[in-house]
C-alpha cells in the first residue's frame, strides 16, 4: 500500500511530499520526493533518519519556493530530477520562475523531462503525470491512480486554486487545467496540494468558487 507524507519547508509554507511503499522490506524504503522548496540537506537528513532512501525527485513546476532545495536534495541523494518539459523555460531562468526577485536568484536543469500523460515509474511506484498549464506554463499534477490520491502542486487547493499572474500565468488555462484534467477524476480522490491542507476532487467540484 501506498503512503504519503508531508513536511512543511521554506518561506512561504510550501508542502514537501514524499511518496513510499509501506510493505517495503529492507533497511532502507525508497520514497519519491515531490518538490523540494528548501533547506534540501534537512529534507535528506530527515528522511535519512526515518529510514528513507530518495529514489526520485518529481517536481509541479518550478517556481523558487519548489526549487530551492531541489540541486542540494540531489546532491545528497543521487536521485534524478523530473519536470515537464513545458516548465524547461522556467526551470531555466530565475526571472521566469521568480526567484531573481527574491534576491535569491535559483535554477535547476532536470535529468528528464517528462510529457502529459507519460506514465513514470520509479523504483516501483507508479504515477501518471497530468499537464495542468496555468499556474505556470508547464505546471503539472501527478496521479497514483490506484493508491486514489494526487500531488496538485500549486494547480489546485482545498477550495481554491493557485495564482496566475506571474510569468506564463493564465487564469483561463489555469480553470481549464481544473475542470477538464482533474475534474474528471473520482471524487474520492484525495488532493495534496502545494500549500495548506488536503482535499478531495468532489470536495472541490462542489465548493470550490473558482471553477464553478
Amino acid at each position: 500500500m501506498l503512503k504519503i507524507g508531508r513536511m512543511v519547508i521554506g518561506a512561504v509554507q510550501t508542502n514537501c511530499y514524499f511518496v513510499y511503499e509501506e510493505e517495503q522490506k529492507g533497511a532502507m524504503k525508497d520514497v519519491i520526493v515531490f518538490d523540494a522548496p528548501d533547506q534540501g540537506a534537512t529534507i535528506y537528513q530527515r528522511l535519512k533518519a526515518k529510514g528513507f532512501h530518495v529514489a526520485g525527485i518529481l517536481l509541479t513546476h518550478a517556481h523558487f519556493d519548489h526549487i530551492w532545495g531541489v540541486q542540494e536534495l540531489r546532491a545528497k541523494s543521487g536521485a534524478k530530477v523530473y519536470a515537464l518539459e513545458e516548465e524547461r523555460p522556467l526551470c531555466e531562468s530565475a526571472d521566469l520562475n521568480v526567484s531573481a526577485d527574491t534576491g535569491r536568484a535559483c535554477t535547476i536543469k532536470p535529468n528528464e523531462y517528462v510529457k502529459d500523460g507519460q506514465e513514470l515509474t520509479i523504483a516501483g511506484m507508479t504515477c501518471q503525470v497530468i499537464a495542468t498549464p496555468g499556474h505556470t506554463v508547464g505546471s503539472c499534477c501527478y496521479y497514483f491512480k490506484e493508491a486514489g490520491f494526487l500531488v496538485s502542486g500549486d494547480t489546485l487547493f482545498a477550495e481554491s486554486v493557485g495564482r496566475s499572474d506571474l510569468p506564463t500565468g493564465s487564469a483561463g488555462e489555469l480553470v481549464r487545467s481544473v475542470k477538464e484534467k482533474l475534474f474528471t477524476l473520482p471524487d474520492e480522490t484525495k488532493v495534496y496540494p502545494g500549500h495548506g491542507d488536503a482535499t478531495t476532487i468532489g470536495h472541490e467540484k462542489q465548493y470550490n468558487p473558482f471553477c464553478v
